[in-house]
């Protein structure tokens, strides 16, 4: 008898929920492992960040599926790069750039801390970070992201725990607003304040 095929293997697909590109059905990848953040949590995440992005600079930094970078870029966000080591995945971004004809997005194959480390310090308005939660990237990415920041700019984290106070202000990180939806514990994350220096 031919084996059923699973539904785990069918086609699926998500939504931008917001911005120029409102509506637009992207196709996801069938990939073991691969979590595309969801439309409520998505919804949430631009509604604390203000739904109107334009002039922001951003990076998608474990893009996946794209739905993250895509997202900022639609509702205006001026430079948006997306990281993805994932050949395939790679190959899926660069079809729904040019589906979209997403002119202010640049998609590069590479590791998403390494290329968090490379940016110019206080350069990005947005950093947001999904890794595969069974990874142990969550640290690095917080602390390369942290020097990336603008002052007045946000990372957006998802996680399997909820990171707490204590282990974010050595990274000189703050948590802003924290939603749980199923598995997903979905922090935004602000720079604290550099302490005044001391007149000598």
């Amino acid at each position: 008898m031919k084996p059923q095929k699973s539904s785990a293997a069918q086609s699926h697909e998500l939504r931008i929920i917001g911005g120029r590109w409102k509506r637009s059905k992207l196709a996801v990848v069938d990939k073991v492992g691969l979590r595309p953040t969801p439309d409520r949590v998505r919804e949430t995440l631009f509604n604390w960040l203000g739904q109107d992005l334009t002039g922001w600079r951003c990076i998608d930094a474990f893009a996946g599926t794209g739905a993250l970078g895509f997202e900022a870029a639609s509702r205006g966000a001026r430079e948006v790069l997306l990281v993805e080591q994932d050949t395939e995945l790679v190959a899926q971004l660069r079809r729904v750039q040019l589906q979209l004809q997403a002119s202010d997005t640049q998609i590069v194959r590479g590791d998403g801390v390494a290329n968090l480390r490379q940016l110019s310090a206080a350069s990005m308005d947005a950093v947001f970070l999904d890794p595969p939660f069974d990874s142990v990237l969550f640290d690095a990415a917080l602390r390369a992201a942290a020097l990336a920041l603008a002052p007045d700019g946000f990372v957006y984290l998802e996680a399997p725990i909820l990171w707490p106070q204590a282990q974010l202000e050595p990274m000189r990180l703050t948590l802003y607003r924290h939603l749980k939806a199923g598995a997903v514990h979905a922090h935004l994350l602000r720079l604290l304040p550099l302490a005044p220096a001391h007149a000598a």
